[in-house]
């Protein structure tokens, strides 16, 4: 319902600027212009921090279901990049390879390198 009224009302100030010569109707067209990409923008941004957050939540669920520790204890001593990278480790490489993450400080890259049996994820946004 957003994009048609962004999209109606970039047309009516563009009508009625041609019509009337006034750059004020320019002025509302470019603000309409500015919020439908704005709005584009945070849709975009929503969508790639909850699909993060979900990320964050596969990697606790899958370090819990293998090992019976929760993930969350270790969890502060990684950065958010080094635990989207976690998850393309297999099942049998996460347990380990979050223990040598975290004592060895790997970077994301690093930790990616390091997985032998890629899981990848072709379903991002």
């Amino acid at each position: 319902m957003f994009y048609p009224v962004v999209l109606a009302g970039i047309i009516c100030s563009i009508i009625a600027y041609v019509r009337q010569g006034s750059l004020e109707w320019l002025f509302i067209c470019l603000l309409f212009v500015l919020a439908g990409w704005l709005g584009f923008m945070m849709r975009q941004h929503y969508a790639l921090t909850l699909q993060d957050r979900i990320a964050r939540q596969e990697v606790r669920f899958r370090y819990y279901t293998l090992t019976q520790t929760r993930f969350e204890v270790l969890e502060p001593q990684l950065t958010l990049p080094q635990v989207l990278a976690l998850r393309f480790a297999s099942d049998l490489e996460l347990p380990a390879l979050v223990s040598r993450a975290v004592k060895e400080r790997l970077s994301p890259t690093d930790i990616k390198k390091a997985i032998k049996d890629w899981q990848g994820d072709y379903m991002r946004v």
